[in-house]
């Protein structure tokens, strides 16, 4: 929920239904049916837990969060990838409220195997164990390993703490046997579900990982992949899509051209060799390969000599110019926090200079965050985010430029409108000043001169249609705590192209015991419109969905009265009503 956080890039977003879903969607392609398939691994669920809401989004920071928030937010994708058969966990490099996750006893044993019921073995992350004692949480290495293996981690990765010490902590007897036996077998019976007793190197054959890889069916799923992951955010004048001839496109700025920042961060074994730059993609879908400029403008976080120079003369050559900016695959990952959540200077600078030519701009955005956009990036007429697409990113980004594909994504992650709103989500807190008109009022809960809203919130992406949400139905303005009620929307694409539009469903519980936030997401569904077509969206809700963490600290559901949306983003209006939920 904070864009600084380079570590965002690896997770599934603001909230945590969606983040649930894409936990156990991993889990499910991750593992398959077949535990001792080649096709397929096990599942590692990381880094457990809440290692997300470290302070000020740095890195390896301290986490402090009340119970509550914990279990309504951020323990709720763990608990749906471990729902979904997830057999391994890593424990985070985190502290939780005053104790590392590594040596929690709480978060291991109690939370995860006796409420949760988790049958496989948990793993530190690397000398995570080790770190409890610059945490000042271990005295030494010795005390480390106890305290991590008492907590309830059962593999110690590559601190060497458990090989050293645990000998000796079983024969003092300060680590019972039975707990060591307990861990073992975890570990054992996991490899021999996987078969490795009987092949351990099942999973590793270079020759059929030469017979897999780079397949043509694989790079068309690729290339689906990227193009279905793009975010329309703006289209002023419908700019988008591009026509395919009779105009020249400069295509400017560090990621125009190049096998470089394609497969973007983590990627451990792959590599930019293969994969298509965008430039290779625009050529590959224009009529005319000489109708398209290409000139580099700036370095990622360096000016060029002379590259704005050379970059203004291209744009004037143009029609169009495609502004390829934003992140090296390096600012995003591991130890990659971000004090500054913007366009670096020299690329800002580029995009200024740009902009006075009047020229009609596409920005193309390469980022593994939200980022707050500003000036001639900010006023482009038409903005796409499409993060780090891998092998097939020119490919699928020209599918969208030209109208190919229409875009269908949507944001995981609301875009601030200044970098100093951090942490910045949609499902916050009322307060008890809000400002919730567009009109700046004084003593509100506000930073100065900008309201408490995304510039681009959870849940937006345009579409190259034009959608209208209206007829607005519920089935019941009351229901009793054994019942349900189904809400419905017509949503119609008035526009002239097919479109894929998100029909998002969002609910606020307006008085509660516990203080509830101003939406949260309750479901969404993905539907495909003719020029002209409307369809019917319902949903249905049942009390259990309305569940929050209680004054008693277990989940409870409350009668009372609630709001709810079907809207296309957690801020846009879309249609609303009300229901009672009755006792």
């Amino acid at each position: 929920r904070d864009q600084r956080w380079g570590r965002g890039v690896e997770g599934g977003g603001e909230d945590p239904l969606l983040g649930g879903l894409f936990a156990a969607a991993r889990v499910v392609g991750f593992q398959g049916k077949d535990f001792k398939s080649n096709e397929h691994f096990l599942a590692c669920v990381k880094h457990f837990a809440a290692y997300g809401a470290a302070e000020a989004g740095l890195d390896y920071n301290t986490v402090d969060l009340s119970e509550r928030t914990l279990r309504e937010v951020y323990l709720k994708p763990y608990k749906a990838a471990f729902d979904a058969g997830a057999l391994s966990a890593m424990a985070s490099f985190n502290e939780l409220s005053g104790i590392p996750a590594t040596g929690n006893h709480w978060l291991m044993t109690e939370v995860l195997r006796g409420e949760w019921g988790f049958q496989g073995f948990v793993v530190s992350d690397y000398t995570g164990d080790e770190e409890m004692i610059k945490h000042g949480y271990a005295k030494d290495g010795r005390d480390a390993a106890k305290i991590a293996f008492l907590a309830g981690v059962d593999m110690s990765m590559q601190s060497g703490l458990y090989r050293q010490h645990l000998p000796d902590l079983v024969k003092s007897g300060e680590v019972p046997q039975q707990l060591l036996d307990i861990s073992v077998r975890r570990v054992l019976a996991t490899k021999a579900l996987l078969g490795l007793f009987d092949d351990p190197f099942r999973r590793i054959d270079e020759k059929r990982e030469q017979s897999r890889s780079m397949l043509p069916k694989s790079r068309a799923v690729a290339r689906e992949s990227g193009r279905k992951s793009i975010v329309m955010l703006k289209n002023d004048g419908d700019l988008l899509p591009l026509p395919k001839s009779g105009k020249k496109i400069a295509l400017i700025g560090p990621f125009a051209s190049g096998q470089h920042d394609l497969v973007g961060p983590w990627v451990v074994y792959g590599t930019d060799e293969k994969a298509v730059d965008l430039a290779t993609g625009v050529r590959a879908a224009v009529s005319d390969k000489n109708s398209i400029i290409v000139a580099e403008g700036s370095k990622v976080d360096q000016p060029i000599p002379g590259g704005i120079d050379q970059a203004v003369a291209a744009a004037q050559q143009a029609d169009i110019v495609v502004l390829a900016i934003g992140e090296s695959q390096n600012m995003s990952g591991e130890a990659q926090s971000r004090a500054d959540i913007v366009v670096p200077k020299p690329q800002q600078d580029l995009a200024e200079a740009i902009a006075k030519t009047g020229k009609p701009i596409v920005v193309v955005l390469k980022n593994g965050r939200a980022l707050a956009l500003e000036g001639a990036v900010a006023n482009a007429p038409a903005i796409l985010v499409t993060w780090f697409l891998g092998t097939e990113t020119g490919n699928s980004i020209a599918d969208v430029l030209f109208g190919a594909y229409g875009p269908s994504g949507r944001l995981p992650n609301s875009f601030p409108r200044l970098d100093g709103q951090q942490p910045y989500y949609y499902g916050h807190k009322p307060t008890g000043r809000p400002n919730p008109d567009p009109k700046l009022e004084d003593y509100k809960a506000r930073f100065r001169g900008i309201t408490n809203t995304a510039l681009y919130p959870f849940g937006h992406g345009l579409t190259y249609g034009k959608i209208e949400y209206d007829g607005f139905t519920i089935s019941s303005p009351s229901i009793g705590m054994n019942d349900e009620v189904t809400v419905t929307a017509r949503v119609t694409n008035r526009g002239k192209r097919t479109a894929e539009e998100v029909v998002q469903l969002y609910t606020r519980d307006e008085v509660a015991s516990i203080t509830r936030p101003v939406r949260e997401l309750k479901g969404f569904k993905k539907i495909k419109l003719a020029p002209g077509q409307s369809q019917t969206v319902s949903f249905t809700l049942r009390p259990a969905d309305l569940q929050f963490y209680g004054v008693a600290k277990k989940p409870v559901v409350e009668p009372g009265k609630f709001d709810v949306w079907i809207a296309p983003s957690a801020e846009a209006e879309g249609v609303h009503g009300t229901f009672d939920l009755t006792a």
